[in-house]
């Protein structure tokens, strides 16, 4: 089955002023944001991607064009599946401010039952799961397309990647806030016909051993050992 490697996109300048930006238009990448960006191509440039999926919001599609022109020809597509979760009244207010919500320490503690208040907020469940369909449609549209041992990128949001990563995991939503991807950080899932594996989760180091093998080994080889042994 194909690899996809999950990019969170890089600092963006509501990160830097500590906003819930959400789908607000108009957030783009920071100066330190557009340096990860710039590095991605580095770190991407052994592994031969099949495509790269993005979200439609601005912080994401600047995160991947260094990558994009580096790499003429890539196929590009958009899905709004993996766009950021809709905060409804939320979108736009500071995090110290939230922090004192009486629904964030739902979202922390709680987060399957947690839904953002508004017009347009959405439930932390309805974001996983239009994630999780998202990114395995996109698995078998990849596979079909391009064979079992291709490899393509997702490029998201943090609260997207953490939860397909739970997902992946086996674990309860309410556990999702455990996890973490830093801005830029690359989160790594390899679905197959038995289980998912995650390869890597917001890491931030070299991507080299990812690259396909030319021998053909099982799913559980790949993956580093299918007993579960250390």
């Amino acid at each position: 089955m194909p690899t996809v490697i999950l990019v969170r996109h890089g600092r963006s300048t509501a990160n830097s002023d500590g906003v819930l930006a959400g789908w607000s238009p108009g957030v783009a990448l920071d100066d330190s944001g557009r340096e990860q960006a710039g590095a991605l191509a580095g770190r991407l440039a052994g592994l031969p991607l099949a495509a790269v999926v993005t979200s439609p919001l601005q912080r994401c599609r600047e995160t991947v064009q260094p990558l994009l022109d580096t790499r003429p020809g890539l196929p590009l597509h958009t899905d709004d599946r993996i766009g950021e979760c809709h905060y409804g009244d939320w979108t736009g207010r500071k995090l110290v401010e939230l922090a004192e919500e009486p629904l964030w320490g739902t979202v922390q503690r709680y987060p399957s039952s947690a839904v953002f208040p508004g017009e347009g907020g959405e439930s932390v469940r309805a974001m996983q799961a239009r994630a999780v369909d998202a990114v395995r449609e996109w698995n078998d549209r990849i596979e079909a397309e391009h064979g079992p041992e291709a490899v393509f990128a997702l490029c998201s949001h943090g609260d997207i990647i953490k939860s397909i990563a739970a997902e992946a995991l086996g674990m309860h939503l309410d556990l999702f806030q455990r996890l973490a991807v830093d801005p830029c950080s690359l989160t790594v899932i390899r679905y197959t016909a038995q289980r998912p594996y995650l390869l890597r989760l917001g890491d931030t180091g070299d991507l080299a051993a990812l690259a396909p093998r030319i021998e053909a080994v099982s799913d559980d080889a790949v993956v580093g050992g299918g007993t579960g042994a250390s």
